[in-house]
């Protein structure tokens, strides 16, 4: 596995970080949810964009950033987005639990050109008490990937994260109207991604890389994959993870563990937990199941297992 990039961690004050994505694979960008005492807060200008979320009960605050002034009560859900090279503090009246997102300039610049959009429109600018149902939506499902105990693969969060510097942006009316007219990937080209997945299941896979295989950028490659496979790209290389995980525990020459990496899961537990949520049974009771021959466990669709047991879902229209 890559190196992982760090988190920063510049600010001033009494921040303790509650869950971290630090250990789950990501690169280019990062979350943490903190813990922040009532008092001063100094952020310096940094080179990477960072989205502070609030959690949980109001709390009245005072901010400055770019030589402006605010005076808010910060609710559940609002959300301060600061882009890289601007500085900023805050006062907070109580203390408070924020979900903090950074995203590395590298990571929004990629997008922002796939995106085509005019200069004028390409980039973050900072806003306050931003409130926006599908933003929200986004940031709750990436929270849900740093407390979770076995997280998706890196690529849910990938994709999250760029859902959400596309939201940020501006560049969702655009994708709704490709969105909108249901254009599907052209055959030749869906099938070298099918291809290309079904080679490297054992490996970190990318969306970057994914994308190259169909020509298209990865804002427009994520869109027509749904529209082709029905699900979104994390859920489809999931569900053949776990097929694939099935077929060598009922063929039973490999041990658990060696299947887990063969599958490209983190870990045998991490392979568990989805064949869990997906297949219903542990690995014990599916290789027991196939002794029985009226037994026998067949892969359910992702998105009705995900219905089933409640899976994380992905509704924005970047996603």
């Amino acid at each position: 596995m890559n190196a992982v990039t760090p988190i920063p961690q510049p600010h001033s004050g009494s921040r303790m970080a509650l869950h971290s994505s630090k250990a789950l694979g990501w690169q280019g960008f990062g979350a943490e949810l903190v813990s922040v005492s009532a008092g001063l807060h100094r952020i310096p200008a940094l080179e990477h964009h960072r989205v502070g979320v609030h959690v949980g009960a109001p709390v009245k605050a005072r901010c400055m950033c770019n030589e402006r002034r605010y005076s808010r009560i910060q609710a559940h859900g609002d959300a301060d987005v600061i882009p890289a090279g601007v500085d900023g503090q805050w006062t907070d009246e109580s203390a408070c639990t924020i979900f903090s997102v950074w995203i590395g300039e590298d990571f929004a610049r990629r997008t922002i050109e796939q995106l085509e959009l005019k200069t004028s429109e390409a980039r973050l600018r900072p806003q306050f008490q931003m409130r926006d149902p599908r933003f929200q939506h986004l940031a709750w499902a990436l929270r849900a990937e740093v407390e979770a105990d076995d997280a998706s693969d890196p690529l849910y969060a990938e994709s999250l994260c760029t859902a959400m510097v596309v939201r940020l942006i501006g560049g969702a009316p655009m994708l709704d109207t490709l969105d909108n007219k249901r254009r599907m990937l052209a055959p030749k080209a869906a099938a070298r991604v099918i291809e290309f997945i079904e080679a490297h299941l054992d490996q970190r896979l990318t969306l970057d890389e994914l994308a190259a295989h169909t020509g298209l950028s990865v804002p427009h490659f994520k869109v027509l994959f749904r529209e082709t496979l029905g699900m979104p790209v994390h859920q489809y290389v999931v569900q053949r993870r776990v097929e694939r995980a099935r077929s060598l525990l009922l063929q039973g020459r490999l041990s658990a563990s060696q299947i887990a990496l063969e599958t490209g899961f983190a870990h045998q537990s991490h392979m568990a937990h989805w064949i869990g949520r997906l297949l219903g049974v542990t690995p014990k009771e599916l290789v027991k199941s196939s002794a029985d021959p009226g037994g026998s466990i067949e892969v359910d669709t992702f998105m009705r297992a995900a219905a089933r047991h409640g899976d994380k879902p992905e509704k924005s229209t970047a996603s």
